[in-house]
């Protein structure tokens, strides 16, 4: 049974590049376009890991984070980052609402889907 990945970007085409990365490499995705949406999928599907941008209208990727990782079911999906903001201090805002990983668009493909192969849970 595939892995699903959560893809969460404002960004319609990002969304999209994303999706067709992780379909080729094997993996089931659901997506949402911006964090207020992505709220609405933790509805108790199984969820392995989420790639989720910063920068989003109505609820941000750092919020959506830190509510994710209060949901018992969601508390352990790792999370990977994937935004054009790239300073160390947002990097430090994601890993302290549970970031795992921190990817700068445009990202490179081969190193995206080796981060998602080490952190998407067995």
């Amino acid at each position: 049974m595939a892995k699903t990945v959560l893809v969460v970007d404002d960004s319609a085409s990002m969304r999209q590049i994303v999706s067709a990365v992780l379909i080729e490499a094997g993996y089931e995705v659901v997506t949402a376009d911006d964090g207020a949406s992505a709220m609405t999928l933790l509805d108790g599907r199984p969820l392995h890991l989420a790639i989720c941008d910063v920068e989003m209208p109505h609820i941000d990727g750092m919020a959506f984070v830190a509510h994710m990782k209060q949901q018992p079911a969601y508390r352990f999906v790792p999370v990977i980052m994937l935004t054009t903001l790239w300073s160390d201090e947002r990097k430090m805002q994601g890993r302290a609402v549970g970031a795992k990983a921190w990817f700068v668009k445009p990202f490179d493909p081969p190193k995206m889907l080796a981060a998602v192969a080490r952190f998407i849970l067995p």
